[in-house]
This record gives structure tokens, sequence and C-alpha cells, in this order.
């Protein structure tokens, strides 16, 4: 368990950014030059000077894709003192290049680079000189190397030439982002300076753990350029001396913290965090410093054998817990556009939706430290991929020693994050290779079958496990080779391991087929919606044409039958719309209404199931697609509802050939004594029908409680139940609300609604009450700020308090009924 987070602090050794330098690039075939930004793209380098539109907007992302196959050169002049020179040691540090690139300093060639995951130190000390120097990165385009690459390889690669370079995948192009292969100097580029010695890496590991102590060991590796005698101290309090060997020397210094607090997942209690520093020291000087932080918890994942397969859950701090959460993608196609305050606020969301974990999936790219820092401060457990997606790899020793080094750094780099619960190979490599008919498709031989499947063990099922073995601790080394285990067409796809369930969506399955389809892990599930009319309207450079044919909004839906999809399952819950306005609305309330079924129906099957991480939480650029948060930061439909279907306390009710099954789940740490479920059926103009109390019950901790079948004849008369709502509460013993759901009869598109008086009354300048003489179905609220609740609906004579996240001047209001008309 090793766990928290490291940051540089400077005695003899300092470090020196160079990204803030004036930085030029050009096109390697040609002469005039162009200002630059570090970190960025050759992207926002050429829409910075015009070069290029904004490949956002309108249809100019095909008018942009000339710029993956030229190469390019960057540049800057950076001035060196006296005093600097005087150091014994100097190293440039690359953070990230992407991907291809040659390294001078002084015309002198320094490096050459293959992988945008890895950090690339070089010494310079000799090369460095006194006043101007010139340092210069040339870099090949990835799609021009991964094609020659590609030609190695004696058969045809699926998804070539992404599968050959060590480069975010989902830049090449997938269902949900555009085809943007970017190049450049992606990350922070230093200059660092040291003498004598410098701590290279701590490895925090939790030795012990009880409520009186935790016993900690502060693994330590620190490079020397003398030999001798120097002095290792965390928080100035355990200290040690060392005899140290000219170059890498490994050493450990005990720590234990009295009565520790644990580091709960959101929902359980604070996750809570301690601060360390570690100094290095030689004769009371100081030579280096890092900070951390350390979170005291313990992860397991369990899978045991039982009556129908294998569990599959996570056991933090002792107990079972169900993962409650969403699957994660980059939030821009141009990485270093992602600021600070972007992933604070994503990872903000995700908790107030009531989430504990976050799969970050392997198409994408190893986030930045802002990611995990705002998981661990917020309680969200982090299901790591590593960065492979959806296509057959090769197994060269060139790619797999390039593959090891990038784990070894990317797993030093994360492990000491008390957010990280579990580190795996890839995303639907064994599916693909398994399932997706590529063998058949480009007509391979047996042996090339056989060559695919032997070159997936050797990276997924050797190098990478070997890595981590090799370079975490035991406990912190928990593996799992691909996602899903098993492919959503085979039947033990639910009965053990992880599963990627598409036969909704993909497969064009009714939403109901999620309550018969329940893995025993769900890490990835979806459907698609509409962004919000503001990024709509953002798609375009000028006056928007909000229309449904207009090419631009079709250019922003990247799913090959994305926009048929989305009709048919309209068609089939809601009424189809032609109206933009009102098709995005329904769209979204689809998305939403198939969230719902999917995350009830897996956590009714609680202990069974053990986990839900839906397709997905964010966007990279404005489009119509699977997140429940647009690429502005707004809430769909499917944030509302997921935060709601995420409660600790939750009546899920389901409808099954006529019998109305109830069950109150609760997730929480807490025992209810007895809680009360009332039961109200409403016509939808408030007329009560029929209202009574199920029998008090007590609600332990992680427990589900069922109710007693009710057939649905005998409670709502056939010709009655288009037009009711069933509403349930759920009281504990001092009369608290614990949880409220409504649950129809029909689908939405057969209510008989009629239309509600609705009524918005300003509190305060970021408070509304909406309220309504009959059931509101739907509310959507629409102003340019985020509201508390919304897509909710109100029951008849009842009113609700909203708060604005800043104040509106008007608000737009329309319910389900506007549909109908």
């Amino acid at each position: 368990m090793t766990l928290g987070l490291m940051s540089k602090g400077f005695g003899q050794e300092t470090t020196r950014s160079l990204s803030g330098e004036s930085w030029k690039f050009k096109n390697a075939k040609e002469a005039n030059w162009l200002s630059a930004s570090v970190p960025g793209t050759v992207h926002t380098d050429l829409m910075a000077n015009n070069k290029i539109p904004d490949p956002y907007l309108d249809e100019n992302e095909k008018n942009v894709q000339w710029v993956e196959t030229e190469d390019w050169d960057y540049q800057t002049t950076f001035k060196i003192s006296d005093a600097e020179l005087k150091n014994d040691q100097a190293e440039l540090i690359f953070d990230g290049l992407d991907t291809f690139a040659e390294i001078y300093l002084n015309g002198k060639p320094l490096q050459q680079t293959n992988n945008m995951f890895r950090q690339w130190i070089v010494p310079v000390k000799n090369i460095l000189v006194k006043g101007d120097n010139i340092l210069q990165i040339k870099f090949k385009s990835s799609v021009n190397v991964g094609n020659e690459l590609a030609k190695k390889v004696p058969f045809k690669l699926p998804e070539s030439p992404r599968s050959m370079v060590r480069k975010a995948q989902y830049q090449f192009g997938w269902d949900w982002g555009p085809r943007l292969v970017t190049a450049g100097i992606w990350k922070d580029v230093k200059l660092n300076f040291w003498n004598n010695a410098k701590i290279s890496n701590i490895q925090l590991e939790q030795k012990s753990l009880t409520t009186a102590k935790g016993q900690l060991s502060f693994n330590i590796e620190v490079v020397a350029d003398k030999s001798g005698n120097y002095q290792v101290a965390v928080n100035n309090l355990a200290s040690k001396a060392f005899t140290l060997q000219k170059g890498i020397n490994k050493i450990s210094i005990p720590y234990e913290v009295k009565n520790p607090k644990l580091w709960q997942p959101n929902g359980w209690g604070k996750p809570e965090l301690y601060d360390f520093k570690v100094t290095l020291t030689q004769q009371s000087k100081k030579l280096d410093e890092e900070s951390l932080r350390h979170g005291f918890r313990t992860v397991k994942l369990v899978q045991e054998k039982d009556a129908k397969g294998k569990s599959f859950y996570f056991l933090v701090n002792g107990k079972p817990l169900y993962a409650k959460g969403t699957n994660w993608i980059p939030s821009d196609s141009f990485l270093p556009r992602i600021t600070k305050q972007k992933y604070y606020k994503l990872i903000q969301d995700a908790k107030d939706a009531n989430m504990n974990m976050i799969r970050i999936w392997g198409g994408g790219t190893y986030e930045d430290e802002a990611f995990y820092k705002a998981c661990d401060e917020n309680g969200i457990l982090v299901w790591q991929d590593f960065m492979f997606a959806g296509s057959f790899y090769p197994s060269d020793d060139a790619f797999v020693e390039n593959v090891k080094e990038e784990v070894k750094y990317q797993v030093r780099r994360l492990q000491n994050h008390p957010s990280i619960a579990l580190w795996c190979g890839n995303n639907e490599v064994d599916e693909a290779i398994v399932n997706w008919g590529y063998q058949k498709q480009f007509k391979y031989t047996k042996e090339d079958s056989l060559q695919v499947w032997k070159d997936y063990r050797k990276v997924f099922h050797e190098a990478i496990p070997q890595t981590l073995k090799e370079t975490l601790t035991p406990d912190n080394n928990i593996y799992w080779p691909s996602s899903p285990s098993i492919g959503w067409g085979h039947k033990e796809s639910l009965t053990e391991g992880d599963s990627h369930y598409w036969g909704v969506w993909w497969g064009e399955q009714p939403f109901e087929m999620y309550e018969e389809k329940v893995p025993r892990f769900a890490s990835e599930y979806g459907v698609q919606g509409m962004p919000s009319m503001e990024t709509v309207k953002s798609m375009f450079s000028g006056k928007a044409d909000l229309n449904l044919q207009n090419p631009v909004i079709k250019a922003h839906e990247k799913h090959a039958r994305g926009w048929q999809i989305i009709d048919g399952y309209m068609t089939r819950y809601y009424t189809l719309q032609t109206d933009l306005v009102k098709y995005n609305y329904l769209s979204q309330l689809l998305q939403a209404r198939a969230m719902q079924v999917a995350i009830e129906a897996h956590r009714r099957a609680m202990p069974y199931n053990m986990g839900s991480l839906y397709w997905q939480i964010n966007d990279c650029w404005p489009v119509v697609s699977w997140s429940s948060i647009d690429y502005l930061g707004n809430w769909k439909a499917a944030h509302y509802q997921a935060k709601r279907s995420f409660e600790q306390q939750l009546i899920a009710v389901e409808n099954k050939d006529g019998i109305l099954k109830t069950r109150v789940i609760n997730d929480g740490l807490k025992d209810f004594k007895s809680v009360r479920l009332s039961v109200s059926i409403q016509k939808l103009n408030g007329e009560v029908v029929e209202q009574f109390d199920e029998t008090d019950q007590k609600l332990n901790a992680n427990s589900i409680v069922e109710y007693n079948p009710l057939k649905i004849a005998d409670i709502v008369a056939k010709e009655l139940q288009d037009r009711v709502v069933i509403h349930y509460t759920l009281k504990d013993e001092k009369n608290n609300v614990l949880a409220e759901s409504n649950f129809y009869l029909v689908y939405p598109k057969d209510l008989k609604l009629t239309k509600p008086n609705l009524l918005v009354k300003k509190i305060s300048a970021t408070e509304i009450e909406v309220s309504t003489d009959i059931l509101a179905k739907d509310i959507y609220l629409m102003g340019d700020t985020q509201f508390s609740d919304n897509f909710f609906d109100l029951m008849p004579n009842t009113k609700k308090r909203i708060s604005l996240s800043k104040p509106l001047e008007k608000i737009d209001i329309m319910s389900l009924w506007d549909t109908k008309k």
C-alpha cells in the first residue's frame, strides 16, 4: 500500500522551468519560424498563429488532417549563468514529448524519444555554455513513423498505425472524438542542477494498520554523485545516517503514526490525508527535499468462487464497497489545455453525484497530478488502465522494452496516491482478439492468429505484471490484465470478472435488457445524449443554425449509427421530435432513463453485483456522446439522474411481468433501527387513488431490504395505468426522509399528461422555488448556470427549492408535456 504524493522542494538541488522561455516552431520543410507555447501542441500553436481554423468549430476537423503527416521543429534559446555552471550536475528533464523526437542542445544530438507517456532525463553538464544555449526538438509524424513500423509486421494490424505508437490512442479518432493526431512538447521542460546527491524516488509503504497505529516505511532511492555520509529525515523527526555509494542507493526509514485516521471513500467518511516531508542533507546542508501526502487505507480485490460464478468487488478498509461511478476520457483533444480547475471541477461533480470510483480508460492518457490529487482529496478511488485500447499490439523486443519503461515511470509517479485502487492492463484488447472478427476480416492464417495471442500474452500477462512486481509493494499491486475480462456476448461475462455490456446501444436492445443482463461488476455501459444547447451553439464559428439537419451538428456525432440509434430509442420511449431544442431535451431524458434502469438494476442485485461504472463522465470536445457532463461543463440529464440513482439510500422498483418488486438499498456504513416505506398512488392531477405504509423494517449498513411484491392489477385499474404515478417515501425512526422515488406503469410517451401550471419564484439571487398544480414530469430549467437539481419530476401541488451556481436574469422552463403538443 504505497500511498501519497510527491512534489519538489529545493536546497542544493534547483529546478528551473524552460517552458516559459521564448519558443518557436515551424514545419520542418519550411524556413519561417512562428511563436509557440510550451506546454502545447502543434495544433494549438498553428491555431494561435492563424494557420489553421479551430477544428472544434463548424466542419473544420476534416480541414486540418494534413497536420498529422508533417514533421515539426521546435526551438528556444536560454541563458546559463556562471553560478549555474558551477553545479556538479545538470540535466534536462522532459516530462512529455509527443512522440517521436530528436533532441539537440547547442547542435549536439542528446536523445531520441518514442513514447509520449515517458519522462526523458538527459545529463547536459558538459554541453551547457555560459550565456546563450540553443535547445532544438525535431518531431517526426507519428502517423508516418507508425505506418513504417506497421510494414515490419507480417500481417495487417487493425487500427494501424495507432497500435504501433506509444501515444494517446484517442487522438486517432473515436466514436466520441475527433481525429487530431498531435505532436509537440505537451508537458513541462526543466533544467535541473544538483550536487553530491539527490532523491530520485520515494515509495511510501504501509507496513501495518490498526486503530492504535499506522506503521510506514519510506523506501527511498537516492542517486549519489559522490560517495560519503548523508542523513535522511522524515518530518524532521525520524532521522537516519547513511553511507552512500556513487550511483543508485536504496534506503528505508520506518515511521509510525499513532491513532491514524482512515482515508475513506466518498460516502463513508472523510478521506483523511497526512503530510510528510523527506529531507536529504550532508553535514547539515540540505541537498534535496520531497513532499508527500499519505492516506491510511487498505484495498483488496476479492474474487471468490460461489454458487453463481466468482465474486468481483473491492474490500476497502475491511468492508465491501459498492463501487458507484463512471469512466473517464481525456477532457480535451489538446491535453495541455486541461486546467487544474477543470480537473477539480469534474472530480467535485463526481463526488456531488455520490460517486466513489472513476475508471481511467486505456485509450487516453495517464492523467496530470491534479487529477489524482483531486481524487485523493475527494475520496474517489481510481481504476487505472494502462494506455492500450481496442486493437492488437506488437511484442517485439523494442516495443516491450518501451512499454516496460513507460509502466515503470508512470507507476513510480502515481504509486503513492491513496486513490489508486487497481492497475488494469488495457481496455478491450482481449475482447478485440476474441470477439471482433479482425482475423477473419484481414484473412489471417492460423499462424497469424496464434502470433496475435502470443503478442497479447507477452505484453499484458508477462511484461506489465512483471514490471509491477518489480516496482510496487505487494499490497499495492492489484493487477487486472484486461477490461472487460470476458466479452458481453458470453454468458460468463455476467457471472465473473468485470463486464462491458453493450447490448443496449450497440446491440440496440431496449433499456429493460439492463435488468436481465446484470454482471458481477459493470465497468462499462451507456447510451448517448446530446450536450446542452449552449454547447451545441459552441460548435459554430458564426451564428448557429439550430437545425437537426445542419451538417455542423451532424459532424459533431462521431458514432456511425448514432442519430439512427437515438431516433430508435426516442420512438420507443418518447415521441420523436423534429424541433432541435425538443429533440435535444428528449435525447438527454433518454440517456438519463437508460442510466437509471441500469444503475438501479445493478444496485438491486447487491451483493451479486458490486460495481456500476457507466460510460462516461466527460467529453474532449463539443459532441453528441455518452458523457453525463458536456465539454463546457454542463450537467446533462444523465448526471442529475446518476446523482439520484447513486444516493446512499435508494428505493429501487422493478416491474416484472405485472408484479412490482420493491427494494430499499443502503450502501452506507450506518445501521437504521427502523425504516418506513410509504406508498402513494396518485392520479396525475393529484387525486389520491390509494396510499399505505409497508411494514417497518431494520435497514443495516451495506444491505438490501425487500418488500412483498405487489400485483399491479390489484392496486391500479388497467384503464388508470397511464394516468397515475406511484410515489414512494422512505423515512427513518425519527421521521427524517431518507429517500423518495416516483414510478410509472407505462412509457413516458404513453402517459396522459396535461399542461402543468409551472411557476418559478425568485427566493434570492441564487435560489429559486419551482411549483406546480399537477404532476410536472421531467422539468427542465434552462439558463447559463448550474442548478442544484434539474430534469426532475414535481408531484402535484408541491414546490421545490433549487440553488443556482450564479445569478440569472431569466430562466426558461419546460416539461415533458411540451413535447406532446
